[in-house]
């Protein structure tokens, strides 16, 4: 009987090891798991540099490569970085020059900011100061399934909604009058007809860039609302009640206080916005067209700059021409076939540059409160 303290007391020791040994092998193997999910999330980033970094650097190849017409072509980097033409199917006169696909990337991404950022902010600013609790607990959730939506869907939306509304001009429109005066009609018996007036900016092709930007803003709606709201909310309390006690009012306080407080929250809610509108491929795909901007026009620099500020007209921004490329109108190992690695090592090095412009400006305008 005296004994049994005892042996309780080095059961309940080797117990108290076997469960430090369980907990030591279970968090070795959670950290073994973490740092396996980590290299093998580096490891694609860096297989996906070296891909797009090798099969660059063989576009640029001076022994050339075959084009549709099994002709060498050769691309130099200067033509591709600083040439003003984008024309690599065009019979002997294969232009390789990538600014047009830029012009027409940052077009459809400007469209889209100019509407995703402003109502972006206001329904954020909306949502953080003036929505009753019961209410942003439903909106709040229907954003992020909004933001999950495929965006294959914003492009059929595009296609089928906002496109045919901007053709709907036939109100503003006047009949087209030939040489003698007298009313036009095509072979189906259909009188033709134009914009009247300014209206003749708009003359919307079946495609185009002002559409497409559209789907992609509000595509990009929900993201903008949900970060700059958590930014906006994060904001501490007694700033809120500082600014009251100064006397300003709840709209005061709401710009001039808790907007510039969250500003790094917000800038980088823009700036991933503005990144997913860069790189986004389904929407333009669908609704921007196939016509890459002419930078260089007949007209002269008035015509050039009416070219590539015209959002009626149909685009092809980077992301549209890979998709192009791969669903077979460019044949394998053709100098177009390789031009996508080309146009798709810039456009990643574009949504860099913008990623490492965001960490900078959070940097800048980063608030710590105690």
């Amino acid at each position: 009987m005296p004994d049994a303290p005892a042996n309780n007391t080095d059961l309940l020791a080797r117990a108290t090891r076997r469960s430090e040994s369980a907990r030591t092998v279970r968090e070795r193997l959670i950290l073994a798991s973490l740092i396996g999910c980590g290299v093998i999330t580096i490891g694609i980033t860096l297989g996906i540099i070296g891909i797009l970094l090798y099969e660059t650097i063989g576009f640029f190849d001076p022994a050339g490569h075959p084009d549709g017409q099994h002709e060498i072509s050769v691309v130099s980097p200067w033509e591709f970085f600083f040439g003003l033409q984008w024309n690599p199917t065009l019979g002997a006169e294969k232009h390789f020059g990538v600014w047009p696909l830029v012009v027409g990337t940052f077009k459809i991404a400007f469209v889209a900011m100019c509407f995703a950022l402003p109502v972006g902010l206001i329904s954020a600013i909306w949502l953080s100061e003036y929505a009753k609790p019961k209410i942003r607990a439903i909106i709040k959730p229907v954003l992020e399934v909004l933001a999950g939506v495929p965006t294959v869907v914003f492009g059929f939306f595009a296609v089928t909604f906002i496109t045919p509304m901007l053709l709907r001009w036939e109100w503003l429109r006047v009949p087209v009058l030939d040489q003698n005066g007298e009313q036009v009609f095509n072979e189906a018996g259909k009188l033709v007809t134009e914009p009247a007036g300014l209206f003749k900016l708009f003359d919307f092709d079946t495609f185009n860039a002002l559409g497409a930007g559209l789907a992609v803003g509000i595509m990009c709606l929900p993201i903008v609302i949900s970060l700059s709201e958590d930014a906006l909310r994060a904001v501490p309390r007694a700033l809120r009640e500082g600014a009251y006690a100064m006397g300003a009012s709840k709209f005061e306080t709401s710009v001039k206080v808790v907007v510039p407080a969250a500003l790094s929250g917000v800038s980088a809610a823009f700036l991933l916005a503005i990144a997913r509108a860069v790189g986004e491929t389904m929407i333009v795909a669908l609704a921007a067209g196939a016509s890459s901007v002419k930078l260089v026009e007949q007209g002269g620099l008035l015509a050039n700059l009416q070219s590539t500020l015209a959002l009626d007209e149909s685009v092809l921004p980077m992301t549209g021409f890979i998709v192009k490329v791969y669903t077979g109108d460019a044949e394998h190992g053709s100098i177009e076939y390789y031009s996508a690695y080309a146009v798709a090592a810039t456009l990643f090095v574009i949504t860099l540059g913008l990623t490492i412009i965001g960490n900078m400006i959070q940097k800048r305008f980063r608030e710590q409160y105690d």
